[in-house]
């Protein structure tokens, strides 16, 4: 399966923040954006045998897209 993952570097900690908006924006982090997808695919294999452990179902994917916001100050 695959899912998207927004990624976004926390200057103030230091890291690599994921976020998977089909998974009810379940969320990780890493120093690096390897480790932080790693640690992502790892936080999605556990949500998703959860869900399966309890006989829920899948949440329905979601279209994601980011997108630039261009606002005057």
């Amino acid at each position: 399966m695959e899912y998207k993952v927004v990624l976004e570097y926390d200057p103030a900690e230091e890291c690599w923040v994921t976020f998977v908006p089909s998974l009810d924006d379940i969320s990780t982090w890493g120093k690096s954006k390897e480790e932080a997808l790693e640690n992502t695919r790892e936080a999605i294999t556990g949500y998703l045998e959860a869900l399966r452990k309890e006989g829920l179902p899948l949440p329905p994917k979601r279209s994601v897209e980011i997108a630039d916001v261009v606002v005057a100050v």
